[in-house]
């Protein structure tokens, strides 16, 4: 499966570094160099692109800026991913580019897959990406959520299925308790609402509005208004059409065109083309007969009745008073009625609708208090499990005394708060149920147990969570470690047994070690060496990836101080023969 992997920082002019190239193992890389070289840098520089404070006493003095870029592959589907393209970033071949610069005055710039982003989404995809155990950073499984996430997936089946029900059973009771709340809280206001379509439909309902309406009683109105002139304006037409019978030397259209008609008969066989015109004639003086006939049946139907325009105006003004309150026209005043009919249908079955949601949400209570009791008998015996094995890790780490354990509880509310019964109890939920997860350390004998964060020296935390990471190897969703000072007060053979322990982590995840110790650094799959030129800087060819003799010199130097001492150099290679052969 494709995992996230930091495969390279650049850095420049930051701290001693003048312009240097981390290349990264995808499995384990050990940092290796003198005291004062510049490994620390390395801790630095994957803080600043993970969103951490900017100073500018990082810069390089001389230097406008500090500049540190990553470049780290991330699969399409990772979370980092999709919340780096929300913010409008791109992906670079399957590799999500990181960039942080420093100025000398302090400001800090950060860019994302080409875009310019705000340092704080840095700081969120950090959760996703990276886990830094240190002297002073410390992240991811400190933070209680992502302990009791990691113990739930730890615990497997036993966790993850009642998990599923319960988170269900939440989302339904958070849902029913939201509209309980609503009807509740609102009910003088859906009251009122209700009021004002009742009021509202009684209104239209004594009405009694057809469709369209408004529209045939306008056109029966104007016609109405204007009765004589249409009445006098169809006599005149039809008389100069059809002739008047008052006047029976008037001329008239009608005649005109029968004239022209017989003329034309007369003399149509001798030639085609006024034949065709006899025809057109033919066909107008039927046209004006009809259209006259038409004009004098106008005339005797038209209603000049006032008392009938009178009733019009008056339906008129009734429908007026609908669409003044209720839409632009009738065909919306009759929608506002059908959709205000529903939603007063839904506001009157209220009363009913809120006994059922109760009794529904009390039942999801009872049922929540059943998976989350179940939740927390399962993720205790989980516990219990780690506890253990994570004790056993530590005996191997330098730290035999040492005994770590889960603390599962639950908060009490007070009596009518919100909250399940269980264990007797009336306690906070919540969507991963009641249990608050707390890993603790009592570091030797008659220590009480405290929070690892709290009950643990630096080198000794980081111990601890080494110890936690290998035993959830493969839980816990972070792809990539970075230890520093994880070897701080050990050697000999708990020394190898970091190194052992790393190399174990590391088939599940990528590791990275800032480390003084040898027996650690030969268990690297890659191991790079820092080192200042005689300026005191470290410039691009001041990190190596050592490989071969070159290795094996520098493992005799950790050992030993001395680069060609024959002792070191038969140590250093029985390391490395070691860290093969487990490997």
């Amino acid at each position: 499966m494709v995992r996230c992997v930091l495969e390279e920082m650049r850095i420049r002019s930051l701290g001693v570094i003048d312009d240097a190239v981390v290349e990264l193992s995808p499995g384990f890389t050990a940092v290796t160099g003198e005291t004062g070289a510049g490994k620390t840098m390395v801790v630095t520089s994957l803080g600043l692109l993970l969103g951490g404070r900017a100073d500018a006493a990082l810069v390089r003095v001389g230097a406008k800026s500090a500049v540190v870029e990553g470049r780290i592959t991330v699969p399409a589907d990772a979370p980092a991913a999709v919340r780096a393209e929300e913010a409008g970033a791109e992906l670079d071949d399957g590799a999500l580019l990181i960039s942080r610069t420093v100025s000398a005055e302090g400001r800090s710039r950060a860019h994302l897959g080409g875009r310019s982003v705000p340092v704080g989404l840095l700081s969120e995809l950090a959760d996703d990406l990276v886990a830094v155990h240190g002297q002073t950073d410390q992240q991811g499984l400190l933070k209680p959520a992502r302990q009791r996430g990691a113990l739930d997936r730890y615990a497997g089946d036993a966790v993850s299925v009642p998990l599923a029900k319960y988170t269900a059973a939440y989302r339904r009771l958070r849902a029913v308790t939201v509209e309980v709340e609503e009807i509740t809280t609102r009910a003088r206001e859906r009251a009122q609402e209700a009021d004002l379509l009742r009021f509202g439909l009684e209104e239209i309902g004594g009405v009694e509005p057809r469709e369209g309406e408004d529209v045939e009683l306008a056109a029966e109105a104007e016609r109405l208004g204007h009765a004589e002139a249409l009445a006098s304006a169809a006599t005149s037409a039809h008389a100069a059409l059809a002739g008047n019978p008052e006047d029976p030397e008037g001329v008239d259209a009608s005649t005109l065109v029968a004239g022209a008609s017989r003329a034309l008969e007369a003399v149509r066989s001798h030639d085609p083309a006024l034949s065709a015109l006899a025809d057109r004639l033919g066909e107008i003086g039927i046209l004006l007969g009809d259209v006259a006939g038409e004009l004098a049946g106008y005339a005797d139907d038209l209603d000049a009745d006032p008392l009938r325009l009178a009733a019009v105006e008056e339906r008129r003004a009734a429908l007026t008073q609908l669409t003044r309150k209720y839409g632009a026209d009738i065909d919306a005043v009759l929608t506002w009625s059908q959709e205000s009919a529903a939603r007063l249908t839904e506001l009157e079955g209220d009363d009913d609708r809120l006994g059922e949601l109760v009794a529904e949400r009390d039942a999801l209570r009872g049922e929540l208090a059943g998976l989350a009791q179940a939740l927390t008998d399962a993720r205790e015996e989980a516990a219990s499990r780690f506890a253990a094995a994570v004790t056993e890790e530590l005996a191997s780490l330098a730290m035999p005394h040492a005994r770590v354990s889960i603390a599962i509880s639950a908060t009490e509310v007070p009596e009518g708060g919100d909250g399940v019964q269980v264990g007797g109890r009336t306690v906070a939920y919540g969507p991963a149920g009641v249990d608050e997860v707390e890993l603790l350390l009592a570091p030797h004998p008659g220590a009480p147990p405290r929070p690892i964060a709290k009950g643990a020296s630096g080198g000794e935390l980081s111990r601890v969570m080494l110890a936690v990471e290998v035993v959830f190897a493969g839980t816990d969703p972070v792809p990539t470690y970075l230890f520093d000072e994880v070897d701080a007060g050990v050697g000999g053979k708990a020394a190898v047994e970091i190194g052992r322990r790393l190399a174990r982590l590391a088939k599940s995840a990528q590791v990275v070690v800032v480390t003084h110790l040898p027996q650690v650094a030969a268990f690297a799959d890659r191991q790079l060496l820092v080192e200042k030129t005689n300026d005191g800087m470290v410039t691009r060819s001041g990190v190596q990836v050592l490989e071969g003799e070159d290795r094996v010199r520098e493992l005799s130097r950790m050992l030993a101080g001395q680069e060609d001492s024959e002792t070191a150099r038969a140590h250093a290679e029985e390391l490395l023969a070691t860290a093969r052969g487990d490997g």
